[in-house]
């Protein structure tokens, strides 16, 4: 059995968002040995830092929030890795990009591009999943999608990829490091932190090779 983790590290220096620097993390100390008996961390972030999961709420006002709409029976299931890497970031994922692919009802799939072999998942210039593709991933039905960059699309007024997924109760993962993840099936494990009444939470995320979940 091999654990690979896709979440990326956080840092004070870590990629955000189109490079913002109002969203990298801040650390500070609220005690530190010697001068105190224990060593204590405080870290301030943005709840979209990283790898992080998106409820509706992110998008749609009244939506639902990550307890409400991030199921944990949906965020430990099995996911496709398929390898898109050949998208150009200046035209992003489309409908016909995917019509090819195995995707089923109840999927939960996971887009690796050329996001994973660039140091750029948080640049302006990054792969996204354009409208045509979310709509046509909440036509298919699937549970959940994945990608490896910080926002799953880009450049678009209105945010209709968001939208797309999210009126179908699509659950949206972000962030992602699939570099080691070839494509296939995993057992895919990515959990939000508990926070109650907010639209999104990082996660650490995980996948699993060979390992499957026993229906009892």
């Amino acid at each position: 059995m091999r654990i690979i983790d896709i979440s990326m590290p956080i840092s004070p220096g870590m990629p955000t968002y189109k490079e913002r620097i109002e969203k990298r993390p801040t650390h500070s100390w609220a005690s530190r040995m010697p001068q105190d008996s224990a060593n204590e961390s405080v870290y301030q972030l943005n709840l979209h830092t990283g790898t992080h999961l998106d409820a509706p709420l992110h998008m749609i006002e009244g939506g639902k929030t990550t307890q409400e709409g991030l199921p944990l029976e949906r965020l430990m299931v099995q996911a496709k890795v398929f390898d898109l890497s050949h998208v150009d970031d200046k035209i992003g994922i489309q409908e016909s990009d995917l019509a090819g692919l195995d995707i089923k009802e109840g999927d939960f799939i996971l887009l690796k591009t050329s996001n994973s072999s660039h140091p750029r998942s948080g640049g302006v210039d990054y792969v996204s999943l354009k409208e045509s593709g979310a709509k046509y991933l909440a036509g298919k039905k699937i549970i959940g999608v994945g990608i490896d960059a910080l926002g799953i699309e880009r450049d678009q007024a209105g945010h209709p990829t968001h939208r797309s997924l999210m009126e179908k109760d699509i659950i949206i993962l972000e962030g992602l490091m699939l570099q080691d993840a070839a494509p296939g099936q995993y057992l895919l494990i990515a959990l939000p932190l508990k926070i109650e009444g907010v639209e999104g939470a990082p996660a650490r995320a995980v996948l699993i090779e060979g390992a499957s979940l026993t229906k009892t």
